[in-house]
């Protein structure tokens, strides 16, 4: 049976299914970053919107592990189960926490599949590290102001706002951080990340572009624009979703990332 939850009524109540048990944390900088590795095969780490954890990704790690990949999932700083200082956040530094935790787990390379914020993550990893990572699947985030579209609350938003708060309160060492957090995380959207085209044509890993036919953030041509841009960029149009397309319509989402991930080589041969 194909799940729907389009106007997240589900995903407010209830949330994704939970994560396979386990999880750890690494110290960065006195500040303790919550992560998960699951599985064996290829690597792919994915990466959480703003504001959520990785639970919400609870549709996909079992897609993932059962096509034999390895799936590594993180709390970003400040957010679910990982801590924070009270600094600045930056996707800069968010890219280094990924690669500390894949540095912990002795992964080299690996693929990103970043959601919103997680995206724009990933796109900083391959600017960083791009020996590190095998290609980027960028779903739902802007690389400049130009991208997003002026923001209106819905109730869809809105529901997805309750899920984040009704986990933050349960899953966080600051439970009631969630208002400086997000004022915090708000302040970093609305400046970062701030590339020009020659900064995306810098950019030497495979990039699929994924746009939300209904996307509420991100305006397409945006999402056309980057694709076009990447030396090695490509854009797929997820259609009937929106910005929350891993739970709304999970199958969807993920036989777009499956996709992505075997056509750069990573075909585990378990279902070779």
């Amino acid at each position: 049976m194909t799940f729907e939850d389009d106007e997240l009524f589900d995903f407010a109540a209830s949330g994704p299914p939970a994560l396979p048990p386990g999880g750890q944390t690494i110290d960065r900088d006195g500040v303790p970053v919550w992560f998960a590795d699951y599985g064996a095969g290829p690597v792919v780490v994915l990466l959480h919107g703003g504001l959520g954890n990785a639970n919400n990704f609870g549709h996909q790690v079992p897609a993932l592990l059962e096509a034999g990949f390895r799936v590594v999932v993180m709390d970003s700083r400040g957010q679910g189960r990982s801590g924070w200082d009270g600094t600045p956040f930056s996707y800069r530094q968010y890219a280094g926490d990924v690669l500390a935790i894949l540095d912990r787990i002795g992964v080299e390379t690996a693929a990103v599949v970043g959601w919103s914020d997680g995206a724009c993550t990933g796109l900083e990893m391959a600017r960083l590290e791009p020996a590190r990572v095998r290609g980027v699947f960028f779903f739902a985030c802007n690389v400049d102001a130009s991208g997003a579209w002026p923001f209106e609350m819905t109730e869809t938003i809105g529901r997805c706002l309750e899920r984040h708060q009704k986990d933050y309160a349960a899953l966080s060492p600051i439970p009631a951080g969630f208002e400086a957090m997000s004022k915090a995380l708000q302040v970093m959207q609305s400046t970062q990340p701030n590339y020009i085209a020659e900064d995306l044509q810098e950019i030497a890993v495979p990039v699929t572009v994924a746009q939300a036919e209904n996307d509420e953030f991100i305006r397409p041509d945006h999402a056309r624009y980057i694709a076009r841009t990447v030396p090695n960029g490509r854009y797929v149009m997820l259609e009937g979703v929106s910005h929350f397309a891993p739970v709304q319509r999970p199958q969807l989402f993920n036989a777009a990332v499956l996709e992505f991930l075997r056509g750069h080589g990573d075909t585990p041969r378990a279902v070779a």
